[in-house]
């Protein structure tokens, strides 16, 4: 069976708009897909400082790290889940990126150009806005970020599921929102 990484970076925990859209998502890819999930909770990771790029130009990178980001590089598929903060998503997924952003496993360089070695060709990005910001919008600054990391990595193709405009919306327009999100990723799903 496939393997399909799950980033979960829901800082709301069962509170979550973002997991109301992932939760039956997953359910339908488990169908043909072994999943691992990695819960960002921000005490996980540190950022990538000063200390830490020293340690890593010397070769001293922690080996829960390697061993997370080689189980990334083998997947099949990934799915990327995060709300929409400060026009971007939440630091966290940020630094868990930096993190396993390590030479000769997730990428390589030969000085003016790169080479992703992930074995990834699809990339579900799900996310929930509370403005009325839509894909491709010049304010989501998530999904350019998510299509480069997937260039560096060699990721392949990244889709977006996205309800939107939730912070200004009645519960029930809320409820609506989502289920749209879920059947449009449920549509992907099909084919991811």
């Amino acid at each position: 069976m496939e393997k399909l990484m799950v980033i979960d970076a829901c800082m709301r925990d069962a509170a979550s708009r973002t997991r109301r859209v992932l939760g039956p998502l997953v359910e339908e890819l488990s169908k043909r897909y072994e999943i691992e999930t990695v819960v960002l909770d921000g005490a996980d990771y540190q950022a990538v400082g000063r200390r830490m790029l020293a340690e890593r130009s010397a070769g001293h990178v922690p080996e829960k790290t390697v061993a997370l980001a080689r189980r990334l590089a083998a997947a099949d598929r990934l799915v990327v889940a995060a709300p929409f903060w400060d026009m971007s998503f939440p630091a966290v997924l940020k630094v868990f990126i930096e993190n396993m952003s390590l030479f000769n496993i997730t990428f390589r360089d030969n000085g003016s150009s790169f080479d992703g070695l992930c074995r990834c060709r699809k990339v579900l990005y799900v996310t929930t806005r509370g403005m009325d910001v839509h894909t491709g919008d010049p304010l989501d600054g998530a999904t350019p970020y998510i299509r480069a990391i997937s260039a560096l990595w060699g990721l392949g193709e990244v889709y977006t599921v996205a309800a939107e405009n939730l912070d200004f919306s009645t519960p029930e327009q809320i409820d609506l929102r989502i289920g749209a999100a879920v059947a449009a990723g449920l549509e992907l799903c099909r084919d991811f």
